[in-house]
């Protein structure tokens, strides 16, 4: 199988690929990234060297670079996204390019070259808050921020290329990721480097609002998953089954590093800040995948990583 992974040098891109090439050797993956801020090529320096593994730089923006790299595969999933909320809020242009126009680029390329699959990985932001219950894939779409209005506004492009074209589209949408090599300016390896550097953590208003989580490794197997069970034209929420308040998610990391409290700092709360995210899983389950990963366990292998890697995001920090 010849793979075609936007963003690959990005957290959850280079998870994914690491983990593709362990469980399938002979597969052929290419990683097409811009390299942006979030783009490391450290992230998978352990694997650059293997013989199914090549790097091409290029925008997804660019419709040039994109055909001569999809004409080398026959699969993609679209990792590429400008993703953190904070950054759109103070400028969303820069996501409806990436997000917005660059995915169109993709799939008419894809169109154009007969790809057998796309998978779009999406956001569970997309369907915005809920107070209870939990999203199916069958909820409204409600974004709350340029982030999440600019990943809905791709979702409906791969859909319509399904519906109008009949581009084999999937979509996932996922809950919060954490693992190695997440770029430091998301929660969990904000909250740890600062720690380990001695300064306070900022938590947002009261610090209630609720997140569900999910071990990096476990939504790279979902998407695995679906890459080769999937139905085209069909969406898959993946969920983590850990619903946690972000102050909950501080006083852990506080623990596992032996902090006090006396280092959070409560910070005016984010714009339209959503105050709870949760999907219904139960449609991947049904057919076979759920998450395998503890939710503890997986925190402290994290919070591991973070102290032993310094090397990693010291250099990103500054």
């Amino acid at each position: 199988m010849k793979l075609l992974i936007t963003g690959g040098c990005g957290f959850i891109g280079s998870n994914f690929i690491r983990y593709m090439l362990e469980k399938y050797p002979d597969y052929q993956i290419i990683n097409f990234d811009k390299l942006t801020y979030a783009g490391n090529p450290a992230n998978l320096k352990d694997i650059e060297n293997n013989p199914n593994y090549s790097f091409v730089k290029g925008d997804i923006c660019d419709p040039d670079i994109v055909n001569k790299v999809m004409k080398k595969t026959d699969q993609v999933i679209h990792f590429a996204a400008e993703s953190h909320v904070d950054r759109s809020i103070e400028d969303g242009s820069v996501f409806v390019r990436t997000n917005v126009l660059g995915t169109n680029t993709l799939l008419q390329s894809a169109l154009a070259h007969n790809i057998k699959k796309f998978i779009h990985i999406s956001t569970d932001e997309v369907y915005g808050s809920i107070k209870e219950g939990s999203f199916t894939e069958k909820g409204n779409l409600n974004p709350s921020s340029p982030y999440s209005s600019s990943k809905a506004s791709s979702d409906l492009l791969a859909m319509s290329y399904y519906t109008t074209y009949g581009l084999p589209v999937c979509i996932t949408r996922c809950t919060n990721n954490f693992g190695p090599y997440q770029y430091p300016e998301k929660l969990i390896p904000f909250f740890i480097s600062r720690l380990m550097e001695g300064e306070k953590v900022p938590v947002y208003g009261t610090g209630l609002n609720i997140r569900d989580w999910i071990y990096v490794k476990d939504h790279c197997s979902a998407v695995d998953f679906v890459l080769h069970r999937g139905k085209r034209g069909e969406i898959y929420n993946i969920d983590g089954g850990n619903e946690l308040t972000n102050l909950e998610i501080t006083y852990h990391i506080l623990k596992m590093l032996g902090k006090e409290e006396s280092l959070i700092e409560y910070v005016e709360d984010r714009k339209g800040h959503d105050f709870r995210y949760s999907l219904d899983g139960s449609k991947l389950e049904k057919m076979g995948w759920k998450p395998q990963y503890d939710f503890g366990t997986a925190l402290e292998q994290t919070v591991r990583w973070y102290v032993g890697n310094r090397w990693w995001w010291e250099p990103l920090k500054r």
